[in-house]
């Protein structure tokens, strides 16, 4: 078992360094640099990176075009920073709720391309995190609101196309705003992207492309969830997006569906058959823990050789799950979907769950994610832990750490949903 939950952690970390931004980000920016050094000597260059992944996407883009950086900003999760990168401003912002040095943030970067002209540049490096990282509330709402809603969202389940669809409606930086307010500079933008399929508008909020949403499913969206709006909140929501705005270049650096193939190439190294089941897992995460134990018995008890899937197998599934919070426990979507699991292949030999962020952090902890055997609960139930109050309390973090089940990275510096995997021997 020991080395089936190795096999499980080394799939996922070179899965893992196959979405590290740097590469990426260095391709995109010399190319881009081919066709337009000319124009870097007569005008600003403003490079902006906001998220999980930004400090190693704007370190990257020093090393390409460090000496044309006129200013530079970093926006990003605490403890995601990595040291002073030259011509860069770093700032540390709160995660998944905003706080008051988001606000922070989002002023210095409105500061930074104020007065732009048609002679100055902006690269906007995004990844994601920046819808929380990266704020300044619209005229009328406050950041306490703002604060108070992101939460409301949070605890009651909603997708992040659902908050972000709200988030953006709240924000004078959000949706496009920001964009307007580079006026007539250029703009080039490389995307790592955390949502699934890609959609510009929902990654960070989408601050430099138009929004897509309409006002009639931010209306939908408030009434699902209950919100507790205020008259000027109310109002905000009911603002047509900005649609129009100048066109330019975006190259989409990283997504789940690498995340999945590279997790699939390792698995096949170490002699595992793999099948990439989805990239888009987008359900409860207790549901799909229980779908993911289910696929593993079917796997170690197979009904007939012409229908099953013969160990060694590796089930890969590429998403984001989401979590109606209901207890006061501690955790986070990945583990609670691991310790969902648990219950499900309770007793079998030879098989592991594993569920995972990319970023390294799961939810308000310390842990990217959780990764269960047949022996977790028992070994639960050694420490004195109740499997079944800790996942009706949303306390998987604690749960999983009596067991040994919690999978610790610290941040990765990239940000690409989560990877979820069955072993079978």
């Amino acid at each position: 078992m020991k080395s089936l939950r190795q096999d499980a952690l080394d799939i996922f970390n070179a899965a893992i360094q196959s979405v590290l931004p740097e590469a990426a980000v260095r391709s995109a920016l010399g190319k881009w640099l081919e066709g337009n050094d000319s124009g870097l000597k007569n005008g600003k260059l403003v490079v902006i990176a906001l998220g999980k992944a930004a400090w190693r996407m704007a370190s990257a883009s020093h090393e390409i075009i460090g000496q044309y950086i006129t200013d530079g900003l970093v926006v990003t999760k605490d403890n995601h920073s990595q040291g002073p990168i030259p011509s860069f401003e770093i700032m540390e912002a709160g995660h998944p709720v905003p706080d008051q040095r988001s606000v922070a943030a989002g002023e210095r970067a409105m500061e930074l391309v104020k007065n732009l002209t048609e002679k100055d540049q902006v690269i906007m490096l995004i990844s994601g995190g920046g819808s929380a990282l990266f704020e300044k509330p619209m005229e009328g709402v406050t950041l306490d609101e703002i604060m108070l809603i992101t939460r409301q969202l949070i605890q009651r389940g909603a997708s992040i196309d659902e908050i972000n669809t709200i988030r953006k409606r709240l924000s004078a930086v959000k949706g496009g705003k920001f964009a307007q307010l580079c006026q007539s500079a250029k703009m080039f933008s490389i995307v790592l992207s955390d949502v699934l399929g890609d959609r510009l508008d929902v990654i960070a909020s989408g601050p430099g492309v138009p929004d897509r949403s309409t006002t009639a499913e931010a209306r939908e969206i408030a009434k699902t969830y209950e919100l507790d709006l205020s008259e000027m909140a109310e109002k905000a929501l009911e603002l047509e997006a900005t649609k129009n705005m100048m066109e330019h270049d975006i190259l989409i650096a990283g997504n789940v569906s690498l995340l999945c193939c590279r997790a699939a190439e390792e698995a096949s190294k170490r002699g595992y058959t793999p099948l990439i089941l989805t990239t888009t897992l987008d359900c409860e995460a207790r549901e799909a823990g229980k779908m993911l134990a289910a696929m593993a018995r079917d796997v170690q008890n197979p009904r007939g050789k012409e229908y099953s899937m013969a160990p060694p197998y590796a089930v890969i599934f590429g998403g984001e799950t989401i979590v109606h919070v209901t207890g006061k426990g501690k955790g986070g979507r990945n583990q609670e979907l691991a310790l969902s699991a648990a219950f499900g292949i309770d007793g079998l030999e030879n098989v592991v769950i594993l569920s995972a962020g990319s970023d390294g952090t799961d939810g308000p902890t310390d842990a990217a994610g959780g990764l269960v055997d047949g022996q977790s609960l028992e070994r639960m139930r050694e420490q004195g832990i109740l499997p079944k109050k800790s996942l009706h309390d949303n306390d998987a973090y604690h749960a999983l750490r009596g067991s040994g089940d919690l999978v610790m990275t610290g941040p990765t510096g990239t940000n690409v949903n989560d990877l979820m995997m069955v072993l079978c021997r």
